[in-house]
């Protein structure tokens, strides 16, 4: 509740990567700005932006996710839309339908992230704004399964990670059973190069940790980076 009053006074606190807040001149205006929270639902960042005076309107592929946001909204009297689709496929959305597309670390769940560089390209308005977190592809090259079980941390995969061609069929039985997302790792190529492809230029980046907890490689490497990029 608090962090929503201080959204409607133009205090926008919400995250790209597990912890840094994005800086405020990211955003730019968002009083009236039409905004897509992409693969961003959980009640976290879309009620939030709307709060802030954002026209929102929270895509996800998770029903839970959006019905927490849902949850959030009408709690806060907030007034957001809901559609739920895949990330890689906004063709219901018509081109240049909003001003900034926030976009919290998601595109691990996606085989192609140029795809979804395009397709967020596409429905931005030029000069529109992509605000995005991603993993740092390093993380993949280690078993966590076997990091969570106490193995120290060693680089055991190539680059990119795909879970339908790096785990075992053990393995990828089991994650399908427990019905977990699948994972994918991406060349900072198609991370960085395929935005730029895309139609997009860089303006800020930061990288970002995780918590020790979470990760032992929290000790060793940033897990994760923020891109803003502006649609030319």
């Amino acid at each position: 509740m608090e962090t929503i009053e201080r959204a409607r006074r133009g205090e926008v606190e919400v995250i790209l990567t597990p912890n840094r807040i994005v800086p405020r001149n990211w955003f730019g205006e968002l009083a009236g700005a039409r905004v897509l929270g992409l693969a961003s639902g959980g009640g976290q960042q879309v009620p939030v932006l709307a709060a802030a005076g954002g026209q929102v309107t929270s895509f996800d592929n998770s029903d839970e996710q959006l019905a927490r946001d849902r949850e959030v909204a009408r709690r806060d009297g907030l007034s957001v839309l809901f559609e739920q689709g895949d990330m890689m496929d906004l063709s219901r959305f018509d081109p240049q339908s909003f001003d900034l597309v926030f976009n919290p670390v998601s595109t691990i769940f996606v085989p192609d992230v140029e795809r979804v560089w395009q397709e967020v390209r596409r429905v931005l308005k030029p000069g529109g704004r992509l605000l995005t977190g991603v993993m740092n592809p390093a993380f993949y090259m280690f078993d966590h399964d076997a990091i969570e079980a106490g193995a120290e941390p060693v680089v055991k995969f190539q680059l990119p990670f795909d879970d339908t061609r790096h785990l075992d069929k053990q393995g990828l039985d089991k994650r399908i059973a427990a019905q977990e997302h699948l994972e994918f790792s991406h060349t900072l190529d198609s991370l960085i190069g395929g935005l730029l492809r895309s139609g997009f230029v860089l303006r800020d980046f930061y990288e970002d940790n995780w918590s020790d907890e979470a990760t032992p490689l929290n000790k060793f490497m940033k897990v994760s980076f923020a891109m803003l990029a502006e649609a030319v």
